[in-house]
C-alpha cells in the first residue's frame, strides 16, 4: 500500500508540473464549455480555411497588418502541441460539434466580417469598400488641418515601425485601447478592433514559449489608421491618457521605448509646435 501511495503522489506531481494548455477563454471573450477547452491544431486549420473561403474580403494580415482569429489560434495550438496538451490533428469537442464559420454582413460603406467558433464570436473586423476608401482619402486631402497634423492613428503606425518586432505585452494592449478610445471620442471600442486584437495578442503571447510564435506590435498596428472607426490629431490630453494607461499596466511603471505612449507624446508635441508656428 505504501508503494501505491508513493506512486499516486508521483503521478499527481507529474500532473502538476505539466504546463497548462492555452484555452479558448485565455485568448477570446467566450463562455461555457468552449472557454475551458484547449485550442487544438485542427481548430486552427478549420478557422484558416474558413477565412480563406470568404470571397473578396481580405483578412487583416492580408490587407497590410493586424491578425485574425486564425493567427491567434495557430499560435495557441502550436504551443499546446509543443507541451503535449493536444495531439497533432486533434480538434476540440465544441468546434467539432458546433463548427467554425466566418460570415460577412453588408453595411453602409463596406462589410463586417465575423468569425465564430462553436457559435461564439472570436473575431470581428470591418472592410471598407474601395470606392468609399477613395472618397474618404479625397476628403482628407481637402482638409488642410488634418493633413498638417499627426493623427492618433498615424502615431500608432509610427509605433509599429519603431517597435514593430517586439511582442505585444499587457502594457502595450492598455496603451492601444486608450489610444483607440481617444481617437473615437468614446469609452467603447469597436468589437474586433485594435484594442481587442491587442488584448488577444498579449494573452496569447503570455503563453507562447518561442519569440517567433508571438504576435508583434507591427502585426497589430501596421496601417492602424485604416482600422480605426474614427481618427483625430493627437493632443497633449490624448498622449497623457495613453501614457497613464501604459505605465499603470507596466510592472516597472515605465513607458515602452518606441511604444504607443512615446509615439503619442511625440505626435502631440509636433502638433503643438505646428499650432505655435501658425
Amino acid at each position: 500500500m505504501a508503494q501505491a501511495t508513493r506512486g499516486d503522489e508521483q503521478f499527481k506531481a507529474a500532473q502538476q508540473e505539466q504546463p497548462e494548455a492555452i484555452q479558448y477563454g485565455h485568448v477570446f471573450a467566450v463562455t461555457g464549455d468552449l472557454a475551458v477547452q484547449p485550442i487544438a491544431p485542427r481548430d486552427a486549420e478549420a478557422m484558416r480555411s474558413a477565412e480563406d473561403s470568404v470571397p473578396g474580403v481580405p483578412v487583416p494580415q492580408a490587407s497590410g497588418g493586424g491578425f485574425s482569429a486564425a493567427v491567434a489560434m495557430e499560435t495557441a495550438a502550436a504551443y499546446n502541441q509543443a507541451v503535449g496538451a493536444v495531439h497533432p490533428g486533434q480538434a476540440s469537442a465544441a468546434a467539432t460539434m458546433k463548427g467554425i464559420t466566418v460570415t460577412q454582413t453588408a453595411v453602409p460603406g463596406g462589410r463586417v466580417v465575423t468569425e465564430f467558433v462553436a457559435g461564439q464570436v472570436v473575431g470581428q473586423y470591418s472592410v471598407a469598400d474601395q470606392a468609399m476608401m477613395e472618397q474618404a482619402q479625397r476628403q482628407q486631402q481637402v482638409v488642410e488641418e488634418d493633413t498638417s497634423k499627426v493623427t492618433i492613428g498615424e502615431a500608432m503606425e509610427a509605433a509599429a515601425l519603431s517597435a514593430g518586432e517586439r511582442p505585444v505585452e499587457e502594457a502595450d494592449a492598455a496603451a492601444i485601447r486608450a489610444a483607440e478610445t481617444q481617437a473615437q471620442g468614446a469609452e467603447k471600442v469597436m468589437p474586433g478592433g485594435l484594442a481587442d486584437q491587442a488584448w488577444a495578442a498579449a494573452s496569447a503571447n503570455a503563453w507562447a514559449e518561442r519569440d517567433e510564435d508571438k504576435i508583434t506590435i507591427g502585426d497589430v498596428l501596421t496601417d492602424a489608421t485604416t482600422k480605426l472607426a474614427d481618427d483625430k490629431p493627437a493632443e497633449h490630453a490624448d498622449a497623457a491618457r495613453v501614457v497613464q494607461a501604459e505605465t499603470y499596466s507596466d510592472a516597472g511603471a515605465r513607458t515602452k521605448a518606441g511604444g504607443v505612449g512615446a509615439a503619442m507624446t511625440t505626435a502631440a508635441r509636433l502638433n503643438q509646435e505646428d499650432d505655435d508656428d501658425a
